[in-house]
């Protein structure tokens, strides 16, 4: 009777999902990150103060407001061809978040689907898939991606299908794994004795309680998915050279890092932090709703 009492008192006390993530310290400050970047995707087209596209060649090579020869207007300075920094970073945000969102959908999508099936049914269908998981676990990703980029043509959609068929081995190896254990407590032997049916089990009991896990690493992938844009937009096999995005900026500015560092250092900036917010993003999500971790 004591230990009921203990048990009842530990579950009162324990705070809501809600409070739980608003008291993590990793959820507040990568969510408000990207919380940010989602914004100023939205609102690229009134937040940027001049066209990305736009050419100026009387303005080339222009330093950061704080340095000697900046003009004002220009908060970040400008590229070779005069175009603003701060507008075509703006712009950037809202590919980066484009790949992010799409490619980690249809990521998650498939590796989740092919986790529970072998997860829970297990036998064949846990060989077939356990199997292509090696398979496709034995090609670099990188050198995959390009391959596969440059089979299907530069573009978006490209970068997002390559995404999707190189990385979906990692929901489907975390999901499985955690399926399996899922399949042998005693709420699936419950559910089974009153007569749900396999399907109804899985998707009804199994699947609400790994969307914890899910969502870690959605938001881990979305960083993996802008990473891989950056590095596909960095060699070219990306949008066209003169729309910007993040990877072309780096690339840009690579090749004249000593005459205009700026070029190059507030695109590898704002990677670096959106990359780190969303990895914080989701160790939080985790901690916070993940029950086990609570206790």
């Amino acid at each position: 009777m004591a230990e009921r009492a203990a048990a009842i008192d530990r579950a009162e006390s324990a705070p809501s999902p809600i409070r739980a993530l608003l008291g993590n310290v990793r959820v507040v400050i990568g969510g408000t990150v990207v919380l940010l970047l989602l914004v100023v995707a939205l609102l690229a087209d009134l937040l940027a103060p001049a066209d990305p596209l736009r050419q100026d060649l009387l303005f080339f090579y222009l330093p950061p407001f704080w340095m000697e020869g900046a003009e004002p207007g220009f908060w970040l300075g400008t590229d070779s061809l005069g175009r603003d920094i701060l507008s075509r970073l703006i712009h950037a945000a809202r590919i980066a978040v484009t790949v992010a969102v799409i490619a980690a959908s249809a990521t998650a999508v498939i590796g989740t689907t092919l986790g529970l099936l072998a997860g829970f049914y297990g036998r064949w269908i846990d060989t077939i898939v356990s199997r292509l998981i090696d398979i496709w676990m034995a090609f670099p990703p990188v050198l995959l991606s390009i391959v596969l980029v440059a089979v299907l043509g530069a573009g978006l959609h490209s970068v997002i299908i390559a995404i999707a068929v190189i990385d979906w081995t990692r929901f489907a190896r975390v999901v499985r794994a955690e399926v399996m254990v899922q399949r042998e407590q005693d709420y699936i032997a419950s559910a089974m004795v009153i007569g749900l049916s396999r399907w109804r089990t899985l998707t009804g009991e199994i699947l609400p309680n790994v969307l914890p896990l899910l969502l870690t690493l959605f938001t881990l992938e979305m960083g993996i998915a802008i990473i891989v844009e950056a590095i596909l937009s960095f060699v070219g096999l990306s949008l066209a050279s003169d729309f910007p995005t993040w990877g072309g900026m780096i690339a840009e500015g690579r090749q004249v890092i000593n005459q205009a560092w700026w070029l190059m250092a507030f695109p590898v900036a704002v990677l670096i932090v959106v990359v780190i917010a969303l990895n914080m993003l989701g160790d939080g999500l985790r901690q916070a709703l993940d029950p086990v971790l609570r206790r």
